[in-house]
């Protein structure tokens, strides 16, 4: 972890002695992850932090993760530990359009197959007119035992009422998994899934709203644009969540709650209730 941490505050400095930053930001987050009717885990702890940065027509985004759960035993030996690293890279070709390359690596996982896990993604965004834009990225993502094919369209639609400003979003993900060779992690999932997303944002002066909510099952995803992956053999069929937000000088604070409803895919064990809670600071300079 502390090589990692290293490696992000190295790459901060060098790239922004490149040249002036614009819209740039550093990032940092916390979330408590509590699950119930689980057969394998309790509870959990994400720590993580970010850089995002701007230059001329190219952007930079750097996260890394670490995370600890505690299991439950016998029916796991171990609690779960894990480390992910997120990079995007984006360039505005013009006006109406821009391109983006996506990495994620799962550094480390103790327990789960999909430990060493690297996904890569390729989009391209289009900017219809100064209200409307689309984006669509596929994504490829390869494991030992199997591989997972996902291709998203996000569509968004930006207006203005007086001092308000809001963004609705949809979001539509569909996921093919490939099984390599056979194994219990994946046997009781399907072979294709759709699902659909709709989002609300929304800001008034320096304060921020966000609604969003997934219907349609879901495995082994690729979310947030690029810097969240569902890694382990859980089956995701909603997901609601809130967030709010405060601007205060060049810093942005923000709290989000998330719950999601899933099924343990190799005991089929139905109706796994997650809870997130996810606190969030960035600095932008």
């Amino acid at each position: 972890m502390k090589k990692t941490i290293l490696l992000l505050t190295i790459t901060t400095h060098l790239l922004a002695s490149l040249s002036d930053t614009v819209h740039s930001s550093v990032s940092t987050f916390y979330e408590s992850k509590d699950f119930s009717n689980s057969l394998q885990k309790k509870d959990g702890q994400i720590y993580g932090i970010g850089i995002d940065l701007h230059r001329k027509g190219s952007t930079y985004k750097i996260t890394y993760e670490s995370g600890n759960n505690n299991t439950k035993k016998p029916s796991l030996q171990t609690d779960l530990k894990t480390e992910k690293l997120f990079l995007r890279y984006g360039y505005r070709l013009n006006d109406n359009f821009e391109v983006h390359i996506n990495y994620v690596n799962i550094l480390n996982d103790n327990i789960a197959i999909t430990d060493g896990g690297v996904a890569y993604g390729f989009g391209i965004t289009s900017n219809i007119n100064k209200k409307l834009s689309t984006d669509i990225t596929q994504f490829y993502t390869n494991y030992d035992d199997f591989d997972v094919y996902q291709s998203d369209l996000r569509v968004d639609y930006k207006m203005k009422f007086n001092d308000f400003k809001i963004k609705l979003s949809s979001i539509t993900k569909y996921i093919k998994i490939d099984e390599k060779s056979v194994n219990g992690f994946i046997k009781n999932a399907d072979e294709n899934y759709l699902t659909t997303a709709l989002r609300l944002h929304t800001h008034y002066n320096s304060y921020h709203l966000g609604i969003s909510g997934y219907l349609g099952k879901r495995a082994f995803a690729i979310m947030n644009d690029g810097t969240k992956i569902q890694h382990h053999a859980m089956e995701f069929d909603r997901t609601y969540a809130i967030g709010i937000g405060k601007v205060i000088d060049s810093y942005v604070f923000r709290f989000q709650y998330i719950y999601q409803r899933a099924t343990e895919l190799p005991k089929l064990n139905q109706n796994v209730d997650v809870k997130v809670f996810r606190l969030v600071g960035n600095y932008k300079f």
